[in-house]
């Protein structure tokens, strides 16, 4: 009977050991199943909320970089600036030219009646300056007055020239017409009026000298180079 009884104690001590080792395990299971839980529960919130942390970064950074305003918007408006600014500081900072730092010399348009001819103004005064306005013409004596400019060739923007640069006009001397009244001139003069630039003696490109009409005579705007139609006249 004691034996039947110890044995009777040690399978239920057994059972009742194997019963907490599996309610343990299960502890166990349900712990490991809550933590994985709580990890998940944890991941899935930082998941959400990185979007959000993304916005926040982006929102920052166009912070940083603005300030005030869209990074983009002021890089754009920086560029305008800048880009303004120097254009005109050039501009403004670019003095007149004068006479006396261009070589002026005057070539015939090609032609059988040799009607119009080209002025060239090189600069070689070794620094940039802007070339104003037209010449003032005097293909006569003062009296006749100066050469009319044709307002269609007047240039949208300042002719700046740099070194070595020239600046260009294009000027009619007469119709050629048969029973026109023409008188011939060898030398005449060029006046950078608007400058207060002073006077050039310009030679005639032909030895027999020119043939010019009062009458018809016309000057195109100073340019850096002779456009079709704005100096067709």
């Amino acid at each position: 009977m004691r034996t039947f009884r110890s044995r009777t104690t040690v399978l239920a001590a057994a059972t009742t050991a194997a019963l907490a080792l599996t309610l343990t395990a299960c502890g166990d299971n349900g712990t490991g199943t809550r933590s994985e839980g709580s990890a998940a529960s944890d991941s899935a919130t930082v998941a959400a909320e990185s979007p959000k942390a993304a916005d926040g970064a982006a929102d920052t950074g166009t912070t940083e970089s603005t300030g005030s305003g869209t990074g983009t918007t002021q890089a754009a408006g920086a560029a305008k600036s800048s880009g303004s600014t120097g254009g005109t500081s050039a501009e403004a900072s670019a003095p007149l030219c004068t006479a006396k730092g261009l070589q002026i010399t005057a070539e015939r348009q090609d032609g059988p009646l040799y009607t119009h001819l080209t002025l060239s103004a090189k600069n070689t005064s070794g620094a940039g300056c802007e070339m104003k306005e037209y010449p003032h013409i005097h293909f006569l004596d003062n009296a006749r007055g100066i050469v009319p400019p044709v307002a269609k060739s007047k240039p949208q923007a300042p002719v700046i020239l740099e070194p070595g640069q020239s600046a260009y006009v294009a000027v009619r001397m007469s119709e050629g017409g048969r029973k026109e009244s023409t008188e011939t001139v060898k030398e005449f003069t060029v006046t950078l009026k608007a400058n207060g630039g002073g006077m050039a003696v310009v030679k005639s490109p032909a030895p027999e000298g020119l043939s010019v009409n009062p009458q018809k005579w016309a000057t195109g705007y100073w340019t850096t180079e002779l456009r079709n139609g704005a100096d067709d006249f």
